[in-house]
């Protein structure tokens, strides 16, 4: 892949995917991260006379212009951002859209409005693709939240470029996200959340790549009871027993440590505010849910971390959306930010973890992917990646 850092892009106007898919409620951005993220991409830009035209998607309007929808928010918090004006484009394209963008000078910045408006954009639409493309002379994807979409602003746009490449955020994440090729050893995996159903690629995946792996959160209870232990009203996918059987066999066989927990917080169901009933793994109550791991279990995952030189994280440990239920991944992320490790974080709940917690700066690098984050570990070719790596021949 080429990346913008390396690519001569002075004077020319850029069609820049980022991705800009943020909360927003009644009108305000609750968390502008991803917006932030984008910014060393787009201040590089600028400073090389080049102008921007930035194109995004904002939630799920499934192809119908949604007001509440719009990407207004986003481009008066990319204005303060960048200190510089951002218009916003009526639509993604047409020729009202596209005269906008014809316009511009450089240094100037025009926000498209949400590529989702329009159906054709998740269908990678061809005639879609030619129109959207329509608005620059280069193309940008730093995008990484949405490269494994094989949408029309991510994959077929490329189709009428010249010159295509990545952006910095693009860039950093492959970076990072690359060394899990090459790991400084022990290689620790954390996998938690509450399927195992979603990880299954991952686990497997880096089976012959890691020392250990870490499993917490719900679905860690599939294991539990694969292994013939009750777990109460524990959420369980109970058709994947087999699965995760052969997924404990397969540590064994290829002499991978795999550490599930040894005791829980639980409660009566999520939203019980009482956390502070402790149980062994195999003394679940049968009318109450496993819901964070307990201490024992952080003091086990502790003596497997501290011994690790990289470490990945995807999936809290509980259910911390409930303050009762969130001490485990609290721990587990206030130890992870105190070593000398580099430490890798990906998947939205783990993100918002951390950044609510307000020790992001502590970790090596957060992914601004969740789908994408994990089809990346799951060693699937990301659509987004493919289509810049065929323009780079």
């Amino acid at each position: 892949m080429k990346f913008i850092d390396s690519q001569n892009i002075s004077d020319k106007r850029l069609l820049v995917r980022v991705d800009y898919n943020v909360p927003i409620k009644d009108g305000l951005i609750q968390d502008d991260n991803r917006i932030r993220a984008s910014i060393p991409t787009l201040k590089m830009a600028l400073q090389d006379n080049a102008s921007l035209v930035i194109c995004s998607h904002l939630g799920k309007p499934k192809g119908q212009v949604r007001p509440e929808l719009s990407l207004s928010p986003a481009a008066q918090r990319l204005e303060e951002l960048l200190e510089t004006q951002v218009s916003l484009a009526p639509d993604c394209v047409g020729e009202e859209t596209l005269a906008m963008a014809e316009s511009l000078k450089p240094g100037q910045v025009l926000m498209l409005e949400n590529l989702r408006f329009h159906p054709e954009e998740e269908k990678n639409d061809p005639d879609f693709s030619r129109e959207l493309s329509r608005m620059g002379e280069a193309y940008v994807n730093d995008a990484f939240g949405v490269s494994h979409r094989a949408h029309a602003s991510v994959v077929g746009v490329t189709e009428y470029f010249e010159q295509c490449m990545g952006g910095l955020l693009l860039k950093k994440e492959w970076e990072y996200l690359s060394k899990i090729v090459d790991p400084a050893r022990p290689f620790v995996l954390i996998s938690g959340g509450a399927k195992v159903s979603s990880k299954l690629g991952v686990l497997y995946n880096l089976m012959d790549r890691v020392d250990s792996m870490v499993i917490g959160g719900a679905m860690a209870n599939t294991f539990i009871k694969s292994m013939g232990f009750g777990t109460g009203n524990s959420l369980v996918e109970n058709e994947l027993l087999d699965e995760a059987r052969n997924i404990i066999h397969k540590a064994r066989e290829k002499k991978v440590g795999f550490y599930i927990p040894v005791d829980f917080i639980v409660g009566l169901d999520m939203g019980s505010d009482q956390g502070s009933e402790v149980v062994p793994f195999q003394d679940i109550p049968e009318d109450k849910m496993a819901l964070d791991i307990g201490p024992a279990t952080c003091a086990l995952f502790a003596e497997v971390l501290n011994r690790a030189k990289t470490v990945i994280w995807n999936g809290p440990m509980g259910a911390f959306e409930n303050r009762a239920f969130a001490q485990g991944s609290y721990n587990i992320a206030d130890l992870l930010s105190d070593l000398s490790a580099e430490t890798i974080v990906g998947g939205g709940d783990t993100d918002a973890l951390i950044h609510k917690m307000g020790i992001a700066h502590k970790f090596s690098f957060i992914s601004t992917g969740g789908g994408s984050f994990m089809e990346f570990l799951e060693g699937k070719t990301l659509p987004g990646f493919k289509a810049l790596e065929n323009k780079s021949g």
